[in-house]
């Protein structure tokens, strides 16, 4: 089964941290994953030249790429161009399909674009992405592990509530549950969280049996300075691991005496969908320079 290296939140622009880049560069030629996720916000400021140098980020990857927008990608203060075109830059230097599926060797993704350009920051899914999503994995083979990739996040680390998750995040949870789907990949919050669904989301839709759980892998910001909560002044990815009995969701943290990221911390649950894996888990647990 495929390996994933999970990163989001580059913020090409004044934050972005070149040196950060090299690093997640790095660990993708050592450990050689089978796919890239980039969850979005690319680009700081939605700016051309800031598409084009995350384009050139992404051609340096030798692994195909799985991306979706995040709300820094649409442009936030030239309003003409958010009503008219919103997706216009993004379209033209990342992905033309803001909602696609993607099937690999016992894997299929499928990306759902959270973001609305007439929000700032919140994001949500539509009923109809979600039926998008079902009709998708309704065609995949039978066994392929089932993974969404969204911008926006679901659920918070302990003690830190801001921003905002995703609108209707619990309406959106219970659907993929329902669906099969065991992974779940986002970023947004600048702060990662790896845990259940069960444990981080124990009340979902009311009437609602919940029987299975999906992993909830956010990453951090991999390439700015603007990590929030337990991550301020951090940079942060994970690293999932897909074998044939349990799935390991590496975090990784920036060293800043090693100039390297490296491993903080491995977070092991069940392959198959059903059970419930390792306590969720904040940045907090592991040494970063």
């Amino acid at each position: 089964m495929p390996d994933i290296l999970q990163v989001s939140d580059l913020h090409f622009g004044g934050v972005f941290l070149p040196d950060r880049a090299a690093g997640v560069h790095r660990v993708a030629e050592r450990r050689r994953p089978d796919v890239v996720v980039i969850a979005g916000d690319f680009t700081q400021r939605a700016r051309s030249r800031q598409f084009n140098a995350a384009r050139a980020f992404i051609d340096r990857f030798e692994a195909p790429i799985v991306v979706t927008p995040g709300n820094h990608d649409l442009p936030v203060y030239r309003l003409i161009e958010r009503t008219v075109a919103p997706y216009r830059k993004y379209r033209d230097s990342i992905e033309a399909s803001l909602d696609q599926v993607h099937s690999f060797d016992g894997l299929t993704i499928v990306a759902l674009n959270s973001t609305r350009p007439l929000r700032v920051t919140t994001g949500s899914l539509s009923s109809s992405q979600l039926d998008f999503a079902a009709d998708a994995f309704g065609r995949a083979p039978a066994g392929d592990l089932r993974i969404v990739v969204t911008h926006h996040h679901v659920a918070y680390p302990p003690a830190f509530r801001a921003p905002r998750a995703m609108i209707g995040g619990e309406r959106v949870v219970s659907r993929l549950e329902q669906l099969g789907v065991r992974v779940l990949l986002a970023g947004h919050l600048h702060s990662t969280l790896i845990g259940d669904s069960i444990r981080l989301m124990p009340r979902l839709v009311a009437g609602v049996a919940r029987r299975d759980g999906l992993i909830i892998s956010q990453s951090g910001t991999a390439t700015s300075t603007r990590g929030r909560g337990p991550e301020r002044g951090k940079n942060s990815f994970n690293y999932i691991s897909i074998g044939p009995e349990q799935t390991v969701v590496t975090h990784y943290g920036w060293n800043q005496s090693n100039q390297a990221f490296e491993s903080v911390a491995d977070h092991a649950f069940p392959s198959g969908a059903g059970a419930a894996g390792d306590e969720p888990a904040d940045a907090r647990g592991g040494e970063e320079g």
